[in-house]
């Protein structure tokens, strides 16, 4: 994707803030004006955030950890999953079970109650069960996949949080500040920009914009994702060259030696 400019985030609506009456005024170095009883965000003032938390979070995933993506509200979840799934990112767009992150231990227990169903459901013998029972093993797999089905694959806290409107996911910002875990998030005229590490001023209620941004962290994350690919590369290949000459030394090592006793052996005949 080419890098964000201003006249798309216009584009988008990213500068549409709440009414006047309902923002935080933490939010006010974000503000570029008032218009018609709705706040105006200051989209240069986005694009330096947008630029600030791409290069970081395309670092975090350089290092080969996971980015949790959380967006529960209708107007995201669908773009928030398709890129989360798109990137192979453990994302949360259903609800936030309370605990998620930190009580990662019992999730986990769930995690593998669901994997253990899903097994089971493939066995030969699950047929063999009364159909009553079939069912209700069915059903209880479908509502753990419908909250836990985007993180299935997430084996370790993840190194970071993406959110879209940090009001309603108020739960999950508070538990990842409490682990210390950064939060990258979509922050709107009505929110505190200080509880989150790395803010991004723009409408998190629109859906062109909640996309237009997501769109823009994903690609920073793809591309963090080509890097680790490229950098495991250059060391295999590194690897590979020092074996190598490692061999190569042994080898000569070898025809030396055998030079020798050959030298040896004629002067001995002599």
């Amino acid at each position: 994707m080419a890098k964000l400019e201003y006249k798309d985030l216009l584009e988008a609506g990213v500068h549409f803030g709440h009414l006047t009456r309902k923002w935080d005024p933490r939010m006010s170095p974000y503000i570029f004006m008032e218009r018609n009883g709705i706040h105006v965000i200051d989209l240069n003032k986005t694009l330096v955030a947008l630029d600030e938390a791409s290069n970081a979070l395309r670092q975090v995933v350089r290092t080969g950890r996971k980015i949790l993506f959380v967006a529960t509200k209708k107007q995201a979840k669908n773009i928030v999953s398709e890129e989360a799934q798109r990137l192979n990112m453990p994302y949360v767009t259903e609800r936030w079970l309370g605990g998620m992150l930190t009580n990662f231990a019992t999730i986990r227990r769930s995690l593998k109650k669901m994997s253990g169903m899903e097994k089971k459901m493939k066995d030969e013998s699950f047929k063999n069960l009364a159909k009553r029972e079939r069912l209700m093993v069915g059903r209880e797999k479908q509502k753990l996949e419908k909250v836990l089905g985007g993180i299935a694959d997430l084996t370790r806290l993840p190194a970071a949080l993406f959110v879209v409107d940090i009001k309603k996911e108020h739960i999950a910002v508070k538990e990842a500040q409490k682990l210390n875990i950064p939060v990258f998030a979509i922050v709107d005229t009505n929110s505190n920009p200080e509880l989150v590490d790395f803010p991004i001023p723009g409408n998190d209620d629109a859906f062109k914009s909640i996309s237009i941004i997501s769109i823009a962290i994903g690609s920073a994350i793809e591309q963090g994702l080509n890097e680790r690919r490229r950098d495991k590369e250059d060391a295999r290949l590194k690897q590979e060259e020092e074996n190598k000459k490692k061999m190569d030394e042994v080898q000569a090592a070898k025809e030396a030696a055998t030079a020798q006793e050959a030298e040896k052996v004629n002067q001995d005949t002599k």
